[in-house]
């Protein structure tokens, strides 16, 4: 089968022959007409030249007005016009000189069609050593029926038609070869371009995302296709980047727990101990095994949503009702820090939003702000409705988010400093797990540092959710 190039090349000369062809065949009929009908109006003017004549001979012989050998002014024009007068019946009653003892043909079609008065033009392609055109004129003199024949060579004009042919030729062939030369030059750089392009992709896989296409140099479209596949790639590059990184993330985090339940396990192991130990071993191992089955769970759940897996079936709940419900749920581990959450409701109907995804980014962020609120401080549930909708903003009284961390506070591990230090638990995925789960829900979270100095977090949610 042929390449796409060469189908191309072929469909581009295939069009070009049959324009040319198609504009020079054309050409060639309108010149033909033209060069045609100059003479057929020649010889039609001389026709009506000697019918006017004709009809003032008085009774005179019936002649051909020619002018006397030796007589005619000098004339550049070529005297070779035939001229023949004849009766109504065919009979010659007078020629020109140069007709000698020759005669036009006047056929029993021709007298039909000049006894109807109609003025006939003829080809006579044999009639002497050069093809002639003739025109009969009717006349009626005096009552009789007569008619006028002129004839001319068709020499001059079959020859103009020739050499217009060999030209128009001459042209079409050089115009082909012009057009098919540059339309393979264009195709052949196009495809150049491209083909450096399919070579380049073809060597770049996931251990050479780094690399890019090459650009043909232009602002055309393999320019354009050339970036957008770049951009493309750099998106892919970044996209890869983030699992590895987020997958040495999790394995460091796993590994760290795992670690210290196999240490564990194994001191209690190396000698015998007392039931209360024993108990003492199981609770701190099963702590641990509490934090790797939510860090597996949140894992999990974080795959879910970037393969794009819908969250449960949406189950409406008031908002207030619910931010309640999270801040009772809460009062307990609160009251061991001596921290008070506090809710301050300025909405004036009720909103019903998803229980599932929001209950749990609730709680996602008051738990985050209890771990950095200091004791005998408190926190503050805001909802209320703003140009963009409805929030609902948590804010503590820690010492806030340093400008360096904003912009990765929702990254996957993330940890900020403090957390880093281990003054308080975690592995970095509560915020990230919250952001991914409100964008699939089409809300966003937001962070910045409150006027009082602590962190706020606000919840924009979604435009689906309505009031009621």
């Amino acid at each position: 089968m042929l390449s796409l190039r060469r189908r191309l090349v072929l469909i581009h000369l295939a069009a070009t022959v049959a324009t040319v062809g198609a504009t020079a065949v054309g050409g060639w009929w309108q010149l033909s007409r033209s060069v045609r009908g100059q003479l057929d109006s020649a010889l039609l003017a001389l026709a009506d030249t000697e019918v006017g004549m004709l009809a003032d001979t008085n009774g005179a012989a019936v002649r051909v007005h020619e002018a006397a050998a030796g007589s005619a002014p000098l004339s550049l024009t070529r005297l070779d016009r035939l001229v023949q007068i004849i009766d109504g019946n065919g009979r010659v009653l007078a020629r020109s000189a140069n007709l000698g003892g020759d005669k036009l043909p006047a056929p029993a079609r021709l007298l039909a069609q000049l006894a109807a008065g109609e003025t006939a033009f003829d080809t006579l392609p044999d009639a002497r050593e050069e093809p002639l055109r003739m025109v009969s004129v009717p006349a009626l003199v005096d009552g009789q029926r007569y008619a006028v024949q002129v004839a001319g060579s068709l020499d001059d004009a079959d020859h103009i038609l020739q050499s217009a042919a060999i030209l128009f030729a001459v042209m079409a062939t050089a115009l082909l070869a012009l057009v098919g030369w540059a339309g393979a030059r264009l195709s052949r750089k196009t495809f150049v371009a491209m083909e450096n392009i399919v070579d380049q992709a073809r060597k770049i896989g996931d251990a050479s995302l780094d690399r890019r296409l090459p650009h043909p140099g232009n602002d055309d479209e393999i320019g354009h296709l050339a970036d957008t596949l770049n951009a493309m790639l750099g998106r892919i590059e970044q996209a890869f980047e983030v699992q590895r990184r987020f997958t040495a993330d999790a394995s460091h985090e796993l590994r760290s727990p795992l670690s210290r339940l196999r240490t564990e396990i194994e001191i209690t192991l190396r000698r015998p101990r007392s039931n209360e130990e024993y108990v003492s071993a199981l609770r701190s191992c099963l702590a641990e095994v509490g934090g790797l089955t939510m860090l597996v769970e949140e894992l999990l759940m974080l795959a879910r949503l970037d393969a794009g897996q819908q969250l449960a079936q949406v189950e409406l709940a008031s908002l207030s009702a619910l931010a309640q419900e999270t801040i009772e749920r809460l009062s307990a581990p609160a009251a061991e820090r001596r921290i008070e959450i506090l809710l301050h409701d300025a909405l004036q109907e009720a909103v019903q939003v998803d229980r599932a995804p929001v209950s749990l980014v609730l709680r996602n962020l008051l738990e985050n702000a209890l771990k950095f609120s200091p004791a005998d401080g408190h926190i503050i549930v805001r909802l209320q409705r703003g140009a963009g909708g409805v929030t609902l903003s948590v804010e503590d009284q820690g010492r806030g988010i340093a400008e360096h961390e904003l912009p990765f506070l929702f990254e996957r591990f993330f940890r900020g400093a403090g957390a880093r230090a281990g003054e308080v638990d975690g592995v970095g995925l509560g915020l990230a797990l919250s952001q991914a789960i409100m964008q699939a829900c089409g809300g966003r979270i937001e962070a910045d540092n409150a006027a009082t100095g602590g962190a706020r977090f606000t919840l924009m949610l979604p435009h689906s959710q309505r009031a009621e």
